[in-house]
């Protein structure tokens, strides 16, 4: 099979011939159509998140159809059409997975990380940890509610959003504008503060109440911050009110500057990180997704370098897919 290999952090992906994979017994292998571009690819890639196996082939948003089954495999048949996300596998055994929180357990395998990922013609995953996917979006467009859309889905949570309340979302990338959808969806007001003209045209067209390159114009219940930029944590503290809570979605972040008690944390203010998802965290976006239309702006493309690079000079509007040939 054709699959883009990272041999080792800030080289180029490489298209090579890899074996084709054979399914365990609880496994099945996925023939690729697609697959999402994240952020946190660019992490790996560029190597600002430790890489504990290389070479590998990245890539956590895989949408395809099961072309073979492992022999105890029953919840899935050859043919139907599934998708792959960042938890390769739990180990269904520690302290934390006893407790449903298995994005905790230390020795979770991820997906284009730990074992290789999507952007390959065929990838091999736990049935248990592959997802039916709704039939309302096609394979492109279903893609990055995998990873985008789980953990916007799951910092929403974190943040403690209910419905009715002032949502603020620092960031207007692939999860975010998933992320604003799903807030309003649930009866909020969403503003969001972003640089790019063209992210805050998105924003505005997918409803929006308020948008702008500052901080809010008035304070928020919640915030979320999807760019990785701890510069960023201070003004969403300073702008949620007293007893509000902030989450942050990123899986890396630049430093977090030196913080005033009194004007960033008292108050019971809370700060939050958002750590991977659980199996939950999926299938209860994926449902949300389906009953109330949550949509996804893609640009596609046939090579992830560029995909990368367009994801890391801030370029893309929505959310970036490489199409799997």
């Amino acid at each position: 099979m054709r699959a883009w290999v990272l041999d080792g952090p800030g080289q180029p992906l490489r298209l090579a011939d890899l074996p084709d994979p054979s399914p365990g017994p609880r496994e099945i292998v996925v023939e690729v159509s697609c697959c999402g571009l994240c952020r946190t690819d660019v992490h790996i890639c560029d190597g600002e998140i430790e890489l504990p196996t290389l070479p590998v082939v990245p890539g956590h948003q895989a949408v395809g159809r099961v072309g073979a089954r492992g022999r105890w495999v029953r919840r899935f048949r050859v043919g139907d059409r599934v998708g792959v996300a960042w938890l390769h596998e739990a180990c269904g055994e520690c302290a934390d997975c006893a407790r449903r929180r298995e994005n905790l357990c230390r020795r979770a395998r991820l997906t284009g990380y730990h074992v290789n990922g999507g952007f390959a013609q065929r990838v091999v995953v736990p049935a248990a940890f592959a997802y039916p996917l709704p039939p309302s979006l096609d394979d492109a467009h279903v893609a990055p509610l995998l990873c985008a859309g789980i953990i916007g889905y799951r910092a929403l949570r974190q943040a403690d959003v209910t419905s009715g309340e002032t949502v603020g979302l620092y960031g207007f990338g692939s999860s975010a504008h998933i992320a604003l959808q799903i807030a309003r969806a649930g009866g909020n007001r969403v503003f969001v503060v972003t640089r790019g003209e063209h992210h805050r045209e998105l924003a505005r067209r997918m409803g929006a109440d308020w948008v702008g390159d500052a901080d809010p114009p008035e304070p928020v219940d919640r915030a979320v911050i999807f760019a990785p930029a701890g510069e960023l944590i201070p003004h969403a503290l300073e702008a949620v009110r007293w007893g509000g809570t902030v989450a942050s979605a990123s899986i890396h972040m630049s430093p977090i500057p030196s913080m005033d008690y009194s004007r960033h944390l008292f108050g019971e203010r809370t700060l939050r990180s958002t750590t991977a998802s659980t199996r939950r965290d999926g299938k209860e976006l994926l449902d949300f997704a389906s009953k109330h239309g949550i949509s996804t702006e893609v640009t596609l493309f046939d090579d992830p370098n560029e995909g990368l690079r367009a994801i890391k000079s801030d370029a893309i509007q929505g959310s970036a897919v490489l199409r799997v040939k």
